[in-house]
């Protein structure tokens, strides 16, 4: 008889001879501890192919508990939600669920939850997720969680945890939870962050799109309609000067080296080859002036200035590429800001404030891009960004949550002439902005 066993995110094969013929084609034989081994993601297939073949098999891997209660605070879902569950169960509860922020996603990841009934592990980006649903899991329950980082270490059959904690935890973990939810799933193609899911035995967990439903299918029923605006502004001549001095040297040294900019590890090679130089260190010097300049052009805070005034009695978040210009248009416009290091109490009473009304408009640094609900907020302005599609389509995301008849709008300032009006057509390249 064969043996199922879990050990540090594998699983180990007892009872098999090292050559024989039932030895699954997922193992391996691991000489150190005189048995076969596979990855513990592999676990939902061994089970299926033995009881396919009708194979007697011990299973001491198995950790996990089943749920004795579902949901306690149920709602009725959208039709959505119930077509996303029917279609992800019906494909073996393996599979990924693509909805647009503020439809739901995290309450369809409560139906699963109801309808395998096993303890499930959360996996979520930042520790503001992870904050959020602690307290949606126990207020949808009504049992007590556990969280793994940001300091505590407490494991319950409803956990949640950071995708950083899940990979330093996971060989320890992988055996307890039948079901894992990877909350942005995005972030899962990482190397470090895909060992955490093979170090699971849960069978359910990730796989191909199951089910996808687009923000202009959604705008108007369940969520905000939305407009969107792209605002280009013009710089100074002397600013222009400025700007294509830097460029000239900026992209002589990237073609002077042969670097090509397109290539997946190109600009990991230009920040190598910078550092070998003083003709590399100028170059890396007009590199960040150029970008400063069409980042936070002057002008682009006029044109803030102007439509901050305007929606003066809406909720406004203003998205920049960077730090300095978050800090900078805090500063100028008395509004406060969200960055990466600011801490989660101080996060919570700005989100807070802006909630009440007691701010209009706050700033950040892509904090805000993913997961953390903005309630009322109804304006995004992008003063800067990234060519990321999924990151201009996060930032719309956050002020379409639907409420009464508002309508929603995003503001996209684009410095003319520059490299980021590439930038900007690149990040378009989505049905929402069709």
């Amino acid at each position: 008889m064969i043996t199922l066993r879990f050990a540090h995110g594998t699983l180990e094969l007892h009872g098999l001879a090292r050559e024989s013929d039932e030895v699954p084609p997922e193992a391996r034989w691991d000489s150190r501890t005189g048995c076969h081994r596979c990855e513990a993601i592999d676990y939902a297939k061994l089970v299926l192919r033995f009881r396919k073949e009708q194979r007697e098999y011990r299973d001491e891997a198995r950790a996990y508990l089943e749920l004795e209660s579902g949901i306690r605070a149920r709602r009725e879902p959208r039709p959505y939600q119930t077509e996303a569950i029917d279609a992800w169960w019906k494909a073996r509860g393996r599979g990924v669920v693509v909805l647009p922020t503020g439809a739901g996603k995290s309450y369809v990841a409560m139906m699963a939850i109801d309808k395998a009934r096993r303890s499930t592990l959360i996996v979520a980006p930042t520790l503001d997720l992870v904050r959020q649903w602690y307290d949606n899991l126990r207020a949808t329950f009504g049992v007590p969680v556990g969280i793994v980082g940001g300091g505590e270490h407490r494991v319950e059959a409803l956990t949640v945890t950071t995708y950083d904690s899940a990979y330093l935890h996971m060989e320890h973990l992988g055996a307890r939870f039948g079901l894992v939810v990877f909350d942005e799933a995005h972030h899962l193609p990482s190397e470090t962050y895909a060992l955490a899911a093979r170090l699971s035995i849960a069978p359910e967990i990730v796989g191909p799109i199951v089910y996808r439903k687009e923000i202009v299918a959604m705008s108007g029923d369940y969520l905000a309609d939305y407009d969107t605006e792209r605002v280009e502004v013009e710089l100074s001549p002397d600013e222009r000067q400025r700007y294509e001095q830097a460029r000239a040297t900026y992209r002589g040294f990237v073609v002077s080296q042969g670097i090509r900019l397109g290539s997946p590890a190109g600009f990991a090679e230009f920040i190598q080859r910078t550092a070998r130089s003083e003709e590399g260190r100028r170059a890396m010097a007009a590199y960040r002036e150029q970008r400063q300049l069409a980042f936070c052009a002057p002008a682009k805070l006029e044109v803030l200035e102007a439509l901050l005034t305007q929606h003066a009695t809406d909720r406004s978040i203003v998205f920049t590429q960077d730090n300095a210009t978050c800090h900078e248009i805090s500063k100028r416009f008395l509004i406060p800001s969200i960055t990466h290091q600011t801490k989660i109490g101080e996060r919570s009473q700005v989100l807070e404030g802006l909630a009440s009304g007691r701010y209009r408009a706050v700033v950040t640094s892509k904090v805000l891009n993913e997961g953390v609900d903005v309630p009322d907020a109804n304006v995004a302005i992008v003063v800067s960004g990234s060519g990321s599609v999924r990151e201009h389509v996060q930032r719309l995301g956050r002020v379409l949550r639907k409420k009464g008849d508002k309508r929603a709008i995003l503001y996209e300032l684009i410095t003319a002439q520059t490299g980021e009006a590439f930038t900007s057509e690149r990040r378009r390249d989505h049905v929402a902005y069709r």
